[in-house]
């Protein structure tokens, strides 16, 4: 195993110069009154990526790694009579991996982190990993656009969540306007997903279950995959700022015939003398089932028609030039299972951080710490977060839907931007640990790729 991740890291480091990727801002784009112009006056960006990732389980358990390459181009034009298109692709490749169809022999638990470089419904596929992201056609009028297609999107409940290779993106039609003062109003229906770590698109009820399901409420094995009936998501959100200091959200997402949900979201940030601030946020979560919850078999349905979920997250925290200290708390009741599909993106609460969710749990509580320090103009980034989760006990089904032990986590994340000749270049290392603070019963099943763990990525970044 050391031998093989060894090898692979001296793969990623020959191959950083040509693969990476991040996110990058388009420059605005101009205008045209003649259509044979529209792509000559058009703007292109792309980007490349090289990630190597890999886990260290406890003795006797399987190891994990991976190592990925690929690339991004996206290409929007000019506006012809308020009216300009936007397409995107993806490629990517296996360059060396851990055997993702093998079983661990112990627990006969499948990779659960280095297949999301690739794609998670093909573990066999190493090359075919291309996918069209974008194309769309989009009409703008006075601080109003309105586009129509495939394309990627980022609120609190569905996300790009790109800690892998490529983004989630989506299929409908969205609308965003900022006429209103201070205020940015935004929504639509989607009608199809193409979920991050996968390279199909699928109708909403297929999207959801892609990922692993976990259990009924009553612990039998969840059987909504590829049972789901949706006709489309109506997500839809308003921003408003408070001053310079405030900012509200509210974001309500219905799943047809599945479930709703909806949250409030307000931050501040009130100056102190010295350049310093105190950061202030709070949001409460509610959820509910509609129809029949995904399907007319309890056995087979997504949410519960007698369930409901509710979660309250804080986060206080200060600010000084370079420096920030954050903590969190998230409480989800015992009312229910908070459930939002992984595929659709991460959590919305201020407790997450990289690499592990508490979605799918009730009951439960969370404790995050931060600290961050950012240079300036920000070439370096480092982040050091600590994170108690205290979750039901991994037989009580009903609020805890993938029999997770309660955790605790350390994630050092830093990150550098490179100027000069590599101006572009970006590094990226996250180490990570996770320790069981729960009773797993003496079973390993319940440790490999969830507790007592170390996990490793080593990402570098270029973007033109």
């Amino acid at each position: 195993m050391i031998l093989r991740i060894i090898l692979s890291f001296s793969f990623w480091f020959l191959s950083f110069s040509i693969f990476s990727q991040t996110t990058h801002e388009a420059k605005p784009l101009p205008t045209s009154e003649r259509l044979g112009e529209v792509f000559k006056k058009g703007q292109h960006h792309g980007n490349f990526r090289s990630f190597f990732m890999a886990t260290d389980n406890a003795r006797g358990l399987s190891d994990y790694y991976g190592l990925a390459a690929g690339g991004y181009l996206h290409f929007q034009t000019a506006s012809f009579k308020r009216i300009r298109m936007g397409l995107a692709g993806s490629f990517h490749f296996n360059l060396a991996s851990s055997d993702f169809t093998q079983k661990d022999p112990l627990t006969n638990a499948l990779n659960r982190y280095e297949i999301g470089l690739f794609d998670v419904e093909n573990p066999t596929n190493r090359r075919e990993l291309n996918r069209l992201e974008e194309l769309w056609l989009r009409y703008e009028w006075d601080n109003t656009w309105i586009s129509l297609g495939r394309q990627i999107l980022q609120t609190p409940l569905i996300n790009y969540q790109d800690g892998r290779m490529r983004p989630t993106a989506e299929e409908g039609v969205w609308i965003s306007s900022t006429r209103l003062p201070s205020t940015k109003i935004e929504g639509g229906w989607l009608w199809a997903i193409s979920p991050r770590s996968t390279i199909k698109w699928h109708d909403v009820g297929a999207s959801i279950g892609i990922y692993p399901r976990g259990l009924n409420p009553d612990g039998t094995a969840s059987g909504y995959p590829e049972n789901l009936s949706s006709k489309g998501v109506g997500l839809w959100g308003m921003t408003t700022k408070v001053k310079k200091i405030g900012k509200i959200q509210l974001w309500d997402q219905y799943v047809q015939g599945v479930f709703n949900t909806t949250l409030l979201q307000t931050d501040w940030e009130f100056p102190l003398q010295k350049e310093q601030s105190i950061v202030v946020g709070i949001m409460g979560l509610h959820q509910y089932a509609l129809g029949n919850g995904g399907n007319e078999d309890p056995a087979k349905t997504y949410f519960p028609t007698n369930q409901v979920s509710n979660a309250i997250s804080a986060q206080l925290g200060w600010k000084k030039e370079h420096w920030q200290a954050l903590g969190a708390y998230t409480r989800i009741t015992a009312d229910g299972r908070f459930l939002s599909p992984r595929e659709w993106g991460r959590e919305p609460f201020y407790t997450f951080i990289s690499r592990e969710r508490v979605e799918g749990s009730g009951d439960s509580h969370s404790f995050t710490g931060r600290l961050i320090w950012q240079d300036s103009p920000t070439r370096w980034r480092t982040e050091l977060a600590y994170g108690q989760f205290y979750l039901p006990d991994i037989k009580q089904a009903a609020l805890n839907k993938y029999a997770f032990p309660s955790f605790r986590q350390v994630n050092l994340d830093v990150r550098y931007t490179f100027g000069g000749a590599l101006e572009g270049l970006r590094a990226h290392v996250l180490i990570l640990w996770k320790g069981n603070m729960g009773n797993t019963y003496d079973q390993p099943k319940y440790q490999i790729n969830k507790v007592d763990m170390w996990h490793y990525n080593l990402i570098l970044n270029y973007h033109f």
